[in-house]
């Protein structure tokens, strides 16, 4: 798939521009703070619906207006698609072809993108949380059901836990709500685990096979789902939920002593291991970024295995933080196969001996001009 058109309207510093896009590599230069990576930001909102830099949607709306407006026009396999995305205070109106969606989890999918920027690092060394999203949005793009399971569980945790908080911390007979809750949180957490299990399987096999080819064979990478639920399968949804009943209530008066509940996907993690080592604690920042870099190669091919098509690949000031090597092995992955839109300070950091074929747009204080 290719976006070929996008009109930004109202949107973080724009006012409006509208950007015909060149299939294969789109290139945004220009200085800091001029909004190149709110370009950026916007393919990525069209595709999610959401940002991947704020969770608070009144950021994207340029100051002083009521809503911001993103509109595209892309080509897939089975044809041409509109899309536009409306964001206000009062929510958001997504449209496919012009007609509304009533859920968002219907919009999302229409557009995959894989993102790339610097703070990905975060995904390898940064905190449980951090790669829990990078999880929720990935599958999400390829699974958007899952997208309602997530929401589904945030809200019967946050219900739960203020129930277990009203307990006072006091062992009580009358727990038959927790019960309620207890049924719903495992309904909805371990179709969530199922998927997450699933997802972290493929994305390894296709990691390999890119962690190989960055590092000339020295180097495996393995991922390691660490759920907070440990059973011993977890292809059996169903059994899946019947050892979350029971880890629940096995649990039970520690949760109501600290009014939280201590099991369930929102405590989930996975780890990194470089030869064996564990990528977080004892790799070099080199294998750090290597493996950031092999995990959003391998998005890639498991999107494409996934949809049938690649995504749009989205690079946020990252070829300026690549070596020569680490550069060539990204710009070979994909040229010719993905179409890709790069931000950078200056041309002089792109390796454009590797690219047969680049669109250059300048950007300046919310302007965007396409070089000759």
């Amino acid at each position: 798939m290719f976006l070929t058109r996008m009109t930004i309207q109202n949107y973080r510093n724009y006012n409006q521009i509208e950007l015909n896009a060149d299939p294969k590599v789109n290139i945004f230069v220009g200085s800091n703070a001029q909004g190149k990576t709110n370009l950026l930001e916007a393919i990525y909102v069209l595709a999610l619906s959401k940002s991947h830099r704020t969770h608070q949607d009144k950021q994207l709306i340029r100051w002083n207006e009521e809503q911001a407006l993103l509109y595209g026009e892309i080509e897939k396999k089975y044809g041409p698609c509109r899309l536009s995305l409306a964001i206000s205070t009062q929510g958001k109106k997504a449209k496919i072809n012009s007609l509304e969606q009533k859920k968002l989890s219907s919009f999302i999918g229409t557009l995959n993108v894989v993102m790339f920027a610097p703070e990905d690092l975060e995904i390898v060394k940064g905190s449980p949380g951090v790669r829990r999203r990078f999880l929720d949005m990935e599958i999400g793009q390829v699974h958007p059901g899952y997208l309602y399971d997530i929401s589904q569980y945030q809200k019967v945790l946050l219900q739960r836990n203020q129930f277990l908080k009203q307990l006072g911390g006091k062992s009580s007979s009358s727990t038959a709500m927790l019960d309620i809750w207890n049924e719903q949180l495992a309904q909805y957490g371990s179709k969530i685990v199922k998927k997450r299990k699933d997802f972290i399987k493929k994305l390894q096999t296709w990691a390999q096979t890119v962690h190989g080819g960055i590092t000339k064979g020295r180097e495996q990478i393995e991922i390691e789902y660490r759920p907070s639920l440990s059973v011993e399968s977890m292809e059996d949804e169903a059994m899946l939920f019947e050892q979350f009943m029971i880890k629940l209530s096995q649990v039970k008066e520690q949760e109501i002593r600290r009014g939280a509940t201590l099991v369930g996907p929102h405590r989930d993690d996975m780890v990194f291991y470089i030869n064996n080592k564990e990528v977080q604690l004892y790799g070099s920042q080199g294998q750090q970024r290597t493996t950031a870099l092999s995990l959003k190669l391998a998005e890639l091919e498991l999107i494409r295995e996934e949809i049938g098509e690649y995504p749009i690949l989205l690079l946020d000031d990252v070829l300026s933080e690549l070596d020569q090597h680490r550069q060539t092995q990204l710009i070979e992955t994909f040229q010719n196969k993905v179409q890709t839109f790069i931000t950078t300070t200056g041309l002089e950091s792109v390796n454009f001996d590797k690219l047969e074929q680049a669109a250059v747009f300048e950007v300046q204080e919310g302007t965007v001009s396409r070089q000759s």
